[in-house]
């Protein structure tokens, strides 16, 4: 089943730096300058999301400084085309989106695909996702994942939601590809006042919970 899977590279990246930072913030003041802070601490992988208002702006920016960023929340095809044409290196959705998943392989764009229960595993591997994003995964925690790998050995499945640095670790040990880090990281008053230093601060913080050398 994973020999099928599109987007080898893009999991042999994500899976050498493990986490995503996905930030849902009211305002961006600087989305290069919070890339930047994010990567100083050792968080590679930037997911701005369309919750955030006039999110494209921010992305083509992002893109255009160099830096891996992606487009998350992505529920339509009109924003999938609007990411992909901002130069996104990847697409995340909260939940299975058919019509996302075509917009990103006519575009040859990697995407991650939400999914909670063994039967959306399914579909969204049916669906051609690159990884499988388990939402929200504070639900059943990190031995969710060691169970799910039981049907699905070695699908690559990225946790998402109630992940901090408290229990990060956790999620990698039992088997997830990847970790997203949302407010533990980027609070959304923090992301919106430009305080990059604790943005910095944060991510280091998150990164070496990881124990990870």
């Amino acid at each position: 089943m994973i020999a099928d899977l599109p987007h080898a590279e893009f999991r042999a990246e994500l899976a050498a730096a493990p986490v995503i930072a996905v930030v849902r913030a009211p305002s961006i003041p600087d989305a290069p300058a919070l890339c930047a802070a994010l990567a100083a601490g050792g968080i590679a992988w930037t997911e701005l999301t369309f919750s955030t208002p006039d999110v494209v702006p921010h992305l083509r920016a992002a893109v255009a400084a160099g830096h891996r960023v992606g487009a998350g929340t992505v529920l339509t095809a009109d924003q999938a085309r609007e990411a992909v044409a901002a130069g996104v290196a990847f697409l995340v959705t909260p939940g299975l989106r058919p019509e996302v998943a075509a917009v990103a392989h006519q575009a040859g764009v990697p995407i991650v695909l939400g999914a909670l229960t063994p039967s959306e595993v399914a579909t969204a591997l049916d669906l051609g996702t690159a990884a499988v994003k388990i939402f929200p995964a504070r639900a059943f925690g990190p031995g969710y994942f060691k169970d799910l790998r039981g049907p699905y050995p070695g699908v690559p499945l990225v946790a998402s939601g109630g992940v901090n640095a408290g229990n990060a670790a956790d999620f990698l040990a039992q088997g997830a590809l990847a970790v997203c880090a949302g407010t533990d990281v980027v609070p959304p008053d923090v992301v919106a006042a430009g305080d990059w230093d604790d943005i910095t601060r944060r991510a280091s913080a998150f990164v070496a919970a990881l124990g990870r050398s």
